[in-house]
């Protein structure tokens, strides 16, 4: 696998801008690139500094790390842009070049069921999908595109919290086709009903992710009811500008309505080893990333919630509604 960051944008992109001092952000699978994209930058006489917090999504962008440091612009490599941020950002989506027709022919016998398939991929794919879609078409599979919806930068694109665009054409497909890693694809199996095969190119593996939907969804169900029992509970609320969902002080509202002692917490991010000492906190409702409590449940000593999770412990929402409308 060959990355493309694309350096003669980039340096055509800072010529244009004229930043005197960036802040470079890279995703956490390219960090090992920084040397390099240091020698690029400062070539051209820019002070370059680089973020060393983790970066998992462009809702991650360090708009408060650049107005501490008074850098112009911020270089954000690996993902496309998630909202509207009020800060200068230049994103480098960086691609993945690689020979995918292994893969590709590989699928089709997880294919040999379906017809109509709903096709999307993660960002650094983005400039292959037209001749992935090309493919299918010529064995005889009829490709749809995940629409543009919320989040999504472009048509086919999901990232780990966005899956509007997928479930718009779900009635209209027997299966998706995801083409990136588990994270997406895991996404993806509790956001929609039908089938979803992943072709992982990190992995060389195409694997459907239909038994993983049925052990998540029992942990969910597992932490709702500790949700419901518990006393004491924590609301987190993270400070990054892409990871705000939900409002903390009207589920403070309705915790303590339903005879419950709540606290709101905000971090930067959540990790296991910050709440160790919040010891007599039963359970936690995070208003972040809702990925958190669905990727990392095993971490946590105590249950994590997404709000919409939390409804259906408070009995707002059921769980027949959560599944209706995807997990994710």
């Amino acid at each position: 696998m060959t990355l493309n960051f694309e350096k003669e944008k980039l340096i055509s992109e800072l010529k244009e801008r004229k930043p005197k001092k960036v802040l470079v952000q890279l995703a956490e699978g390219i960090k090992q690139n920084a040397p390099e994209i240091s020698e690029w930058i400062t070539s051209l006489g820019i002070e370059c500094i680089f973020s060393g917090e983790t970066c998992w999504g462009a809702c991650s962008v360090a708009v408060q790390e650049a107005q501490a440091l008074g850098v112009d612009l911020i270089v954000h490599f690996g993902h496309a842009q998630f909202i509207p941020v009020d800060f200068p950002i230049l994103y480098m989506e960086v691609q993945d070049v690689l020979d995918l027709k292994p893969l590709l022919n590989k699928s089709l016998d997880s294919l040999k069921s379906y017809h109509k398939v709903g096709l999307s991929y993660s960002i650094q794919h983005r400039h292959d999908i037209e001749n992935i879609k090309k493919f299918y078409e010529e064995h005889g599979k009829q490709v749809t595109l995940s629409k543009k919806a919320g989040t999504n930068a472009y048509g086919g694109h999901i990232t780990g919290c966005e899956y509007r665009g997928l479930r718009a054409i779900q009635d209209d497909v027997d299966c998706f086709v995801i083409i990136g890693n588990q994270f997406h694809s895991m996404g993806a199996v509790l956001a929609v009903k039908r089938p979803v095969i992943l072709i992982d190119v990190y992995n060389d593996d195409v694997r459907s992710m239909a038994g993983l939907r049925e052990k998540i969804l029992k942990q969910r169900i597992f932490s709702i009811e500790k949700l419901k029992e518990a006393k004491n509970v924590g609301i987190i609320v993270e400070i990054k500008p892409g990871q705000k969902f939900g409002n903390p002080v009207k589920l403070l509202e309705k915790l303590r309505a339903a005879g419950k002692t709540a606290i709101v917490i905000t971090m930067s991010e959540l990790t296991p080893d910050k709440l160790m000492n919040f010891y007599n906190i039963e359970a936690f409702i995070e208003l972040a990333c809702p990925r958190i409590a669905l990727d990392d449940f095993a971490k946590y000593e105590k249950p994590i919630l997404t709000m919409r999770e939390a409804l259906v412990a408070l009995g707002e929402k059921s769980w027949d509604e959560i599944l209706e409308q995807g997990i994710v």
